[in-house]
């Protein structure tokens, strides 16, 4: 017995030596895994926490104008942002141990087991918020073994590198609310039209309930299921102690108002700026560097030049004017002439319909919008508002000495006498125009159109005086905005800056404006621009401005363009710089009556509109210039005996020096001799070309 007993003893020492080893082997390999584990998460790093945000966009006025995303809105905001109702709804129907786990909840495990192998299937989850974060940061949802493992790596790289409220806060950034809308502040904002910190407790409890079934438990689509859910999340937060049955039951029958239906609404009716957004995505893309992955991924604040404002006025005019039964179509710019910041863009009558923008990437003969650029060269090739040329119908010979071209005047109206620069470009003379044009050089106005930012090409021909060289629509608004500032440069604006979600300074567009034309000059051109609205210039006859002076209540200087397939106004005052485009896509001709005046109508109730309450401001003389009262006809200085009277500016020393008696007679008065010579020379030179 004694024996056996012994036997025993031996066999159970040797089976403890054996556990004991297998104990400190278990031990030794557990550790060996724990270190592996903690130094390949070391190793690895801290797995980067970037996701795809959605840019927004910013009107002038600070409201959101526009949204880009890849279908996934998504807003990142620090914790310290949510608010604390959110937190605690989603700690407890998520993961009520959060913050006392280390990535992976071992009893919700085990219960989840046990449930599953009760129910003989697969009913109860036991993902912590770690793991749901690092599903959504790096993985697909699908559920294979490989997944898993994947998803346990990542899971303890996270809880190893970054500490609980960075992977609290990541997650409530990422997890899917539906809708579109990923992140809390996302869900918010498409629920309830507010911020993530601004959330009560009602919606607290309703937007917690909503990832484990973002279509099952939409509030939107199945308000019942929904609040059920909701009554859930209430029982767990008073059964954990974080509210009172009293608070529960308050927030559960709290009528919820969703934004979602009434954002749809907002959405049909709120001003539409596609065309001024496409306008903006190319130069973002095309000028800035910006590349389509970051607007779409990077989570950019981009603030753009529009003001809604001035936009809803400008289509209020083109909706006042144009028939919507006419399938004509139009194009509009309003800058602000001192920056080149784009205010205002239509690209054509209805973007849905067509997103080709006429305003930017349209080519169109821009007719006598283009004499300001001639007549400014002129200017500075020794021209002045008395210069005078004989107006009648002229057929000219060209260099070939072959060749001929012969222009017309509009409904072939001639002065057969002589007229003034200052009435040729008030009345659009066309044989004046083409005459300075061959004087100056053909070259003349190529060069100075380009060193204005007129970007098509230009052909150097006779006609191109007569604006038959097609041009962009933008390009020609922002070059009489460089008259209208007084000749310092600018280009067309749509981004005033860019920011990162966190508000770091991406871009800034450049504030310095360097001059590039003749200050004097620019004014000079300015002023002749203000002869289409002075009735004292009606000649032979009226002025071109004369449909639209009677909406016109302010100073203005513009120029109008008309040829058989086009029809243009720009025009600018010192604060503002619009220009309309009307014609048909296909070139057909416009030929309805009503349909030739669209483009000064728009112009001109537009700017008033635009204007309205805004201080008049009159165009500034610089120093170097003087003004003088002269006869319109003649050019020269005006006196009682004169049938007309007209204020006009010249570079000091070139003002006239002779004086009108009457019309068509001229007096000496206390010319110097040298003066007169050159004078008489220019005169004569003009005189004996033609």
């Amino acid at each position: 017995m004694e024996t056996v007993l012994i036997e025993h003893f031996k066999k159970a020492r040797r089976l403890f030596r054996i556990l004991l080893v297998l104990a400190l082997l278990c031990t030794v390999c557990i550790g060996i895994a724990y270190i592996s584990i903690f130094l390949y998460a070391k190793i690895a790093g801290p797995p980067t926490l970037t996701v795809p945000q959605t840019a927004i966009f910013y009107s002038s006025n600070g409201k959101v104008l526009d949204e880009l995303h890849n279908g996934q809105k998504r807003y990142w905001v620090p914790l310290e942002s949510v608010s604390d109702n959110i937190k605690e709804a989603t700690l407890a129907v998520e993961d009520k141990r959060f913050y006392d786990h280390n990535g992976f909840d071992i009893k919700r495990i085990g219960g989840a087991i046990v449930a599953d192998i009760k129910a003989m299937s697969k009913v109860q989850g036991a993902s912590t918020i770690t793991q749901q974060y690092a599903r959504n940061l790096f993985l697909e949802h699908d559920k294979t073994w490989t997944r898993k493992f994947q998803e346990a790596l990542y899971t303890i790289r996270l809880e190893f590198n970054y500490d609980k409220d960075k992977i609290f806060e990541g997650y409530l950034n990422t997890i899917y609310y539906g809708h579109g809308a990923y992140g809390v502040e996302a869900a918010s904002k498409t629920y309830f039209n507010k911020k993530a910190k601004d959330l009560t407790l009602s919606e607290a409890s309703m937007l917690a309930g909503i990832p484990k079934g973002p279509t099952y438990y939409s509030p939107l689509l199945h308000e019942e299921n929904a609040k059920e859910r909701q009554r859930i999340i209430l029982n767990l937060l008073v059964d954990q102690g974080k509210i009172s049955q009293k608070d529960a039951d308050k927030a559960f029958v709290t009528p919820l108002f969703y934004a979602k239906k009434a954002q749809d609404e907002a959405n049909a009716k709120k001003q539409d700026a596609s065309y001024f957004m496409s306008a903006a995505l190319s130069q973002l893309t095309n000028e800035l560097g910006i590349t389509e992955a970051m607007i779409h991924s990077n989570g950019l604040r981009i603030y753009t030049t529009l003001d809604i404002d001035v936009q809803k006025k400008a289509e209020e005019a083109m909706n006042t004017v144009m028939n919507k039964d006419s399938d004509i179509q139009t194009a509009f710019v309003a800058m602000d002439p001192k920056t080149g910041a784009v205010k205002a863009l239509i690209g054509g009558r209805d973007y849905k319909k067509s997103p080709f923008n006429r305003a930017t990437q349209a080519v169109r003969q821009p007719g006598s919008t283009m004499k300001p650029f001639l007549y400014y060269a002129a200017l500075a090739d020794g021209f002045t508002e008395s210069t005078a040329m004989q107006s009648e119908e002229t057929t000219f010979t060209l260099d070939d000495g072959v060749s001929t071209y012969k222009p017309s005047n509009y409904n072939s109206y001639y002065a057969n006498n002589p007229i003034t620069l200052a009435q040729a470009i008030a009345l659009s003379d066309n044989i004046y125009a083409v005459k300075t044009h061959l004087f100056i050089g053909e070259h003349r106005l190529v060069e100075t159109a380009k060193s204005l930012g007129v970007s098509t090409p230009l052909k150097q021909v006779p006609s191109l005086a007569l604006g038959t060289s097609p041009v962009r629509v933008i390009d020609m608004v922002n070059a009489y905005g460089i008259f209208a500032n007084g000749g310092k440069e600018i280009s067309p604006t749509f981004i005033k800056r860019i920011e990162t979600a966190d508000g770091d300074m991406v871009y800034e567009a450049p504030q310095e404006k360097k001059q590039i034309v003749d200050k004097r000059l620019a004014f000079l051109t300015t002023h002749l621009m203000t002869g289409m609205f002075q009735k004292e210039l009606n000649g032979y006859t009226t002025v071109t401005g004369k449909p639209i002076l009677k909406y016109l209540s302010r100073d203005y200087a513009g120029k109008s363009g008309t040829t058989p397939t086009d029809s243009w106004m720009i025009g600018y005052t010192p604060q503002l710089v619009s220009g309309v485009w009307v014609g048909y896509d296909q070139g057909k001709q416009i030929e309805r009556v009503e349909e030739k005046a669209y483009a000064k109508k728009m112009w001109a109730l537009f700017m008033e509109d635009a204007l309205e309450g805004k201080k008049k401001q009159a165009f500034k003389a610089p120093k170097g210039l003087v003004s003088v009262n002269i006869n319109p006809e003649t050019g020269d200085i005006a006196t009682k005996s004169c049938s007309k009277k007209y204020k006009a500016y010249y570079l000091t020393g070139t003002q006239p020096t002779t004086y009108c008696r009457d019309k068509g007679v001229s007096e000496e008065k206390n010319q110097a001799p040298q003066k007169q010579k050159e004078q008489d020379g220019f005169f004569h030179r003009l005189r004996d070309w033609f």
